[in-house]
């Protein structure tokens, strides 16, 4: 089994550090990725156009990076669920939990008995397609696969205690946009009403030791939510990256290529008058 990279950073002591993919599903993906020494990455189903078999393929070349691949699932059915793991995904995340019934539901399809119900299907892209002990690869699956539940509304917010409860459930993480959309408040991270709804989600996440995952924008937005006790950060996902990047360097050149326009018309001008 490929081991779990956000397990060995969290067990030091760490935070882990990851990204999410939402467009950009290529082959040489994973290597880019690498090359950013990312602790995980979060490949997403839910607001892209990534399909199952799309899925597989990313999930085969991630394989030969060190970082630990999760997919965040369209819905947290069991189809999407099992089948990602089967897939050789090393931990779901699933979207606007708000109940401790659907945590459970999601546990279930993600960990095999006795903590679940998840089919066994053994010798397949999960474990290399080779046939390994029975009892101890499951055992080793149940404790290596995480589980990430999304807080994205505001029952999400008043249950996340008895979300954080749930055996299994690995972490809470705030979806901030659809959390303050929710609110009433789109995109006001800096009211207090979202404040607080932040806070409630790490006191209970914290109460049952519990991860607290976000996806923070901006270094601003970094060091403001890892300071309330976040402790699991993916930066940005590939779109807003690739495109803050590409900006900045175009107006970059642009301004160096009317900076040398100007000074060719200068220079012209000058050996103009001095003729």
């Amino acid at each position: 089994m490929k081991h779990n990279r956000f397990r060995e950073v969290v067990s030091a002591g760490k935070i882990p550090v990851g990204h999410m993919i939402m467009e950009f599903g290529t082959r040489g993906i994973a290597k880019i990725l690498e090359s950013a020494d990312v602790d995980f990455v979060v490949y997403d189903m839910e607001h892209s156009g990534l399909e199952v078999d799309r899925l597989f393929d990313l999930l085969a070349w991630s394989k030969a990076s060190p970082f630990t691949p999760m997919v965040r699932v369209p819905v947290g059915e069991y189809h999407f669920l099992a089948r990602s793991m089967d897939a050789g995904a090393l931990g779901v995340m699933v979207g606007n939990v708000q109940t401790s019934q659907q945590a459970e539901g999601i546990v279930a399809g993600v960990k095999y008995a006795p903590l679940g119900k998840r089919g066994v299907a053994l010798g397949t892209a999960h474990s290399d397609y080779l046939l390994p002990m029975a009892e101890e690869y499951l055992c080793q699956a149940n404790e290596s696969g995480v589980v990430i539940c999304q807080i994205e509304s505001e029952l999400g917010v008043a249950n996340s205690e008895a979300i954080a409860a749930v055996p299994g459930v690995d972490c809470l993480w705030v979806g901030h946009y659809d959390l303050s959309t929710n609110l009433g408040i789109p995109g006001q991270f800096q009211s207090e009403r979202f404040l607080n709804a932040l806070r409630s989600t790490v006191l209970a996440g914290s109460k049952h030791g519990k991860l607290l995952g976000i996806q923070p924008g901006s270094p601003e937005q970094a060091e403001q939510w890892i300071a309330m006790g976040f402790n699991v950060i993916s930066w940005s996902c590939d779109i807003a990256v690739y495109s803050a990047a590409l900006k900045s360097a175009v107006a970059n050149v642009r301004q160096r290529c009317e900076d040398e326009l100007l000074s060719r018309s200068a220079r012209r001008n000058l050996a103009v008058s001095s003729s």
